[in-house]
């Protein structure tokens, strides 16, 4: 059976933007981004984080320190009663190594989620703060994107084309976003 998910861009659009977080004390929940959560666990949404973790390629932070940055992650949700179904990353950096499917605006990581988790792409929607973001979930062909104006979000919608723009929500945060994907989901 699958289920409809939510994909959430990370840095900006869950927590703050630190530039290059390797260290879990810098994990900051954006105000009401756990509540938000919780409400589409509670809608039977699959919760998914879904970033591109260049750091990794740039040889700034390893696997292990991103590993504990999740894990700090999650038990900041579950404090707050959410949780995450999953938390896919990309590693590469065209720059430093060869091109990959996964770094978004390519669609691989949700690809690679759908796969794992049993997701039905068309039922699902992505909320993020970048184009790069909303790009993926164009190609995924998913149910829909959410802008939302936290981290980088207001510099991204000024740069969206008029078209771009018609088939993209826009929220002030997480919590709005969250709001009108559960209105548009009829839940």
């Amino acid at each position: 059976m699958t289920r409809a998910a939510v994909f959430l861009d990370r840095d900006g659009t869950l927590i703050d933007e630190l530039g290059y977080l390797a260290r879990p004390e810098g994990v900051r929940l954006f105000p009401g981004a756990a509540t938000a959560v919780r409400a589409l666990n509670e809608a039977d949404l699959a919760v998914v984080v879904v970033t591109n973790q260049s750091g990794i390629a740039r040889g700034l932070f390893g696997e292990p320190e991103l590993a504990a940055v999740h894990a700090r992650l999650r038990e900041e949700l579950a404090r707050q009663g959410a949780r995450l179904d999953g938390i896919l990353h990309c590693p590469h950096h065209p720059d430093f190594g060869a091109p990959c499917a996964c770094r978004k605006p390519a669609p691989g990581l949700l690809l690679e989620a759908a796969r794992r988790l049993g997701l039905a792409l068309g039922a699902s929607w992505l909320v993020g703060d970048g184009k790069r973001d909303l790009e993926a979930g164009w190609q995924a062909e998913l149910a829909g994107t959410v802008l939302v104006r936290t981290g980088k979000g207001a510099q991204a919608l000024a740069e969206l084309t008029p078209e771009e723009r018609a088939r993209t929500l826009v929220a002030a945060d997480l919590a709005e976003a969250a709001r009108l994907v559960l209105a548009r989901q009829g839940r």
